[in-house]
């Protein structure tokens, strides 16, 4: 039996739910409430199986595995077909490293543990504050992708080539942030990513992952 605990906004469950669709894999959704304060992340019997406190946490059968990269590598390594990394070394490298890009340079500084501390420990006003620092970031970040993507010939359909990888399952989430009203970015200087996002949304696999589509 194969378990996903997460929480429907957070974009690190919102990448493996892809990951999971495009291997077809089924699993029962156990919801995490992630909450400024006193969030489910926070409870005793969740931290008993997740001690980081964090989503999402993937269980399958007897073994636990955490953080949505790794997340990303057990699944490729356990379930191969299809594939959700690419065959030859140097392609596996490129997409690995969009995917770190987006999942530990962007989005970390935009998710709730970072925001929660600026506004409890720094004196940062949430209301007036947390939006134009959202939308530096993911600019910031966006603008360093979109060269790396419309720079590079290996850039196809999707962010590598014209098959789905885990770069796209990161690519993805971090976009429909960057388009939530608490940001409120416009794609417009970011064509390349704008493209490969709307090619995505097409799919069933990206559609089934969308936080909307979420039992919580």
């Amino acid at each position: 039996m194969r378990r996903l605990h997460a929480f429907h906004l957070s974009s690190a469950s919102y990448r493996v739910r892809i990951a999971l669709a495009l291997k077809g894999l089924d699993y029962e959704y156990v919801p995490v409430m992630l909450r400024f304060k006193d969030g489910d992340q926070h409870r005793p019997e969740y931290l008993a199986r997740n001690p980081q406190g964090l989503v999402p946490l993937l269980e399958d059968g007897a073994l636990s595995v955490t953080q949505s990269l790794a997340i990303f590598e057990y699944l490729e390594e356990t379930y191969p077909d299809p594939p959700i990394l690419p065959r030859s070394a140097a392609d596996r490298a490129r997409v690995r490293s969009l995917a770190s890009f987006v999942a530990c340079e962007i989005q970390p500084l935009n998710n709730l543990r970072t925001e929660r501390f600026l506004v409890k420990s720094m004196g940062v006003d949430k209301d007036a504050a947390l939006r134009p620092w959202r939308q530096h970031w993911i600019r910031t970040g966006f603008d360093v992708l979109e060269q790396q993507l419309s720079g590079d010939p290996r850039t196809g359909t999707f962010c590598h080539g014209d098959t789905p990888t885990v770069a796209d399952c990161c690519l993805v989430p971090q976009v429909a942030n960057a388009l939530r009203p608490d940001a409120g970015l416009d794609l417009a200087p970011w064509p390349t990513i704008a493209r490969i996002y709307e090619t995505c949304a097409g799919l069933p696999a990206f559609q089934r992952g969308r936080p909307n589509l979420q039992p919580d």
